[in-house]
């Protein structure tokens, strides 16, 4: 019973230790998503608001790529880099859209067409698109071989899990 508890705990660390590292790479992102997008609302692309979004979006994501792939999960590499590119950006593509149709929402449906408004709907897009994206880089794109994907410890990925009590 012990060695389970502490399994699951380990699993536990785990958890907690990438939500800190996607966290920081998360603020960083934020600041480069937001700083942007401002930056491209109040200059070249005042009337289009759903470009400068998608633009600030995908500079963020480029960011996201080497800061993910290099700290948050680099002990759950398992794919060539080259898989693992496609579905990061397949999968922040989704999170795009997401945060993309929270801002048309807003600002053409809605009406609402305040900078504050545009940044408003943005947030809520992001934190939306952050949920979906923790949960498939960790399921999907950083995912672990699948021998060692329920493990409970970061120790035992790779090797197949041995049944206890000898039945």
């Amino acid at each position: 019973m012990r060695r389970r508890a502490k399994g699951g705990q380990g699993l536990v660390d785990t958890l907690w230790h990438e939500m800190g590292k996607f966290g920081v790479i998360g603020v960083a992102n934020f600041v480069i998503d937001i700083g942007l997008l401002n930056l491209l609302i109040s200059t070249v692309l005042s009337d289009k608001v759903t470009t400068a979004r998608i633009i600030s979006g995908s500079v963020a994501t480029l960011f996201s790529w080497f800061g993910n792939r290099s700290w948050t999960f680099v002990r759950r590499r398992s794919r060539p880099a080259h898989h693992e590119v496609t579905l990061f950006f397949v999968v922040n593509g989704i999170a795009l859209l997401i945060s993309t149709l929270c801002l048309v929402l807003s600002h053409y449906g809605l009406g609402l067409t305040s900078t504050i408004a545009d940044n408003v709907s943005t947030i809520i897009g992001i934190g939306l698109g952050t949920v979906f994206r923790f949960w498939a880089y960790r399921s999907f794109v950083f995912a672990p071989g699948r021998a060692g994907r329920f493990s409970g410890s970061p120790g035992r990925r790779g090797r197949p899990r041995t049944p206890r009590g000898g039945s």
